[in-house]
């Protein structure tokens, strides 16, 4: 087969690939566009998910009339004059690749007009080819609205993703770039009607906007060291360790004004955090770094959304110091109460010289070792006593459905319940038993006559982000079935009116937070999955936290549920909810044995 250059119109359509991925792709370039345009207001009006029309709306400077077909050329730009302006690029957009991708799959229609002009022109084009060009009436500034994305590649329509999902992303987009610029008026609308707007007014109500007043409440403004003359500049917020997640979608990253994703920045701020937050879980943070352009390079993918840097420890090490200093700063420092060693055992009765004790477990052939170390207050030691120890009974096996009676003695660490049993000491985690016990309550009820419902006396308001809304706006009646009455309230706002009997004492946000957490994980499963994953993450946010202190009646009540679970052993997640200390364990530790 001879060798043969490509058509134009093939040419665009095969570029597209690589920058038009999907409607959310569209709208990223159109929106980058329209700010690059110095507008000031920008409304983007999304029907379908995108597959039926994108359109953005803006008052920026707009085309003139004579350059409105060149705009849709193969790498025509007003942004990048020559190759020295690669290493100093102060635009979003730069390639001169966007437009002309965009028309070549789909159906495009724009007006522009410049303040230099005393009306607009409208210009159509279908597949990339131009096919009106008119002068209208129009304001200053530019429309553009893109309709049957891929109409003319039905294998890229074939594999695009729900419109719920193309929606999600579409939402997660406008509102990251309403962050970045919190003084340009944002308006997103969705088959005619508004999810998401800001007022231009600045970034504590784009904050409160897109992530609700109560979350906006916890976040943290990052503090500079005085002093500091770094070029990097890192500013933004980070959250209080208190608000955490189970994926990194919270975290979104800036770099001259562009979004972009990058899994190193993102382990720094997670890194800031260490030790701050349960194992697996990640924090809320809205980083803005400020360098020179000659220090990072944009022009590294199509989509514009990775970056180099020239000194990439440099600013690694610039977000995590400034986000750490900042959480550093914002915590208290707790008196340890004259402890050196450990916590101190709570068992419901206050002593006058308590002991402190840490421990820690080391596996021995099927069995766990507890190594102790204690110390009290005064000088004073007692000697132990080396007296033979008497012959132990067998250690009872853990690996059977039911547990041996118990006798509570308090508790430790506010984390674990101490107990007595048959042979030895028993260690109860209390969250992970508190799980379980609420877990078999919620599928027993299932099962048997559905999931009750508590009525609040007043409906609480949750505000949502616009995809978090999306989500939960499309998955009310999940919520119904598992015990919790979901009503919407408003743009992004919901009115919880009940929620389960079983965990009415659980804050109404928080049982709503932890339902979405589940549902943004990508496309829902069959029904059923979904139910038995979200109650899941309801029982684990309404179980009692480590740190939690619990009354005696309180503890002895947890061990009796627990012992009449019909898999005590384990949290609904597989963690262990006790661990058996022996008596031959604990007098080998003493040294009786």
């Amino acid at each position: 087969m001879s060798i043969r250059l490509l058509s134009d119109q093939l040419a665009s359509q095969i570029a597209a690939g690589e920058v038009v991925e999907r409607p959310f792709s569209v709208v990223k370039e159109l929106l980058e566009n329209a700010l690059d345009a110095g507008a000031h207001k920008i409304n983007v009006d999304i029907r379908d998910g995108g597959r039926r029309m994108i359109q953005a709306a803006d008052d920026g400077h707009g085309i003139p009339a004579g350059e409105i077909e060149t705009a849709f050329l193969r790498h025509a730009t007003s942004k990048l004059q020559d190759a020295d302006g690669l290493s100093n690029i102060h635009t979003l957009g730069f390639r001169g690749e966007a437009l002309a991708a965009i028309a070549s799959v789909s159906k495009l229609t724009i007006i522009s007009r410049t303040e230099a002009q005393r009306s607009g022109v409208r210009l159509q084009m279908d597949g990339g080819k131009k096919t009106a060009r008119d002068t209208v009436g129009a304001p200053i500034g530019t429309i553009i609205s893109v309709e049957n994305l891929f109409y003319n590649m039905p294998a890229r329509l074939k594999f695009l993703k729900s419109t719920r999902t193309e929606k999600r992303l579409i939402d997660e987009f406008v509102t990251r770039y309403a962050l970045a610029y919190p003084d340009v008026r944002f308006r997103l609308t969705h088959n005619g009607r508004v999810t998401f707007q800001t007022s231009g007014s600045g970034i504590e109500e784009t904050l409160i906007a897109v992530y609700g007043a109560e979350t906006a409440r916890d976040l943290l403004p990052l503090t500079k060291e005085e002093g500091d003359e770094r070029p990097i500049k890192v500013t933004g917020y980070s959250g209080q360790p208190s608000r955490h997640w189970s994926n990194r979608s919270r975290m979104t990253l800036f770099v001259n004004g562009r979004w972009v994703r990058d899994s190193n920045l993102t382990y720094a701020v997670t890194q800031a955090y260490h030790t701050l937050l349960p194992v697996g879980r990640f924090p809320i943070a809205l980083i803005f770094i400020e360098m020179p352009t000659d220090t990072v390079d944009v022009n590294v993918h199509p989509a514009k959304t990775e970056v180099r840097f020239r000194e990439p420890n440099a600013v690694f090490g610039a977000v995590q110091k400034t986000v750490r200093r900042t959480l550093i700063a914002d915590s208290p420092i707790r008196d340890s109460g004259g402890w050196t060693v450990g916590a101190n055992i709570n068992v419901g009765a206050r002593s006058d010289n308590p002991i402190g004790w840490a421990g820690r477990m080391e596996p021995q052939t099927g069995q766990s070792n507890l190594h102790l170390e204690w110390q009290r207050q005064d000088d004073a030691l007692p000697t132990p006593d080396y007296s033979p120890a008497p012959a132990q009974p067998p250690i009872p096996a853990l690996g059977g459905q039911k547990l041996p009676i118990m006798r509570v003695v308090g508790q430790i660490g506010a984390a674990y319940i101490i107990t007595e049993g048959p042979d030895g000491m028993y260690l109860l985690d209390q969250h992970a038993a508190h799980e379980r016990i609420l877990y078999e309550k919620f599928m027993a009820e299932r099962d048997r006559d559905g999931i009750a419902s508590q009525r609040l006396m007043a409906g609480t308001a949750v505000t949502l982000s616009p995809p978090h809304a999306t989500l939960l706006n499309e998955n009310l009646d999940i919520l119904n079935k598992i015990g919790f009455v979901v009503e919407p309230f408003g743009p992004n706002s919901f009115m919880v009116r009940a929620v389960p009997a079983i965990i009415s004492k659980l804050d109404p946000t928080r049982g709503v937070t932890a339902v979405i957490e589940d549902l943004e994980q990508g496309d829902a499963p069959l029904q059923g999955k979904i139910e038995d994953k979200i109650i899941l993450r309801v029982c684990k946010s309404a179980a009692v936290k480590a740190g939690q202190t619990l009354s005696h009646q309180e503890m002895e009540a947890m061990v009796q549920q627990l012992e009449a679970c019909r898999s005590p052993h384990t949290c609904p997640h597989g963690r262990p909810t006790l661990i058996h200390l022996s008596v031959a364990q604990l007098a080998k530790q003493f040294g009786r044995i």
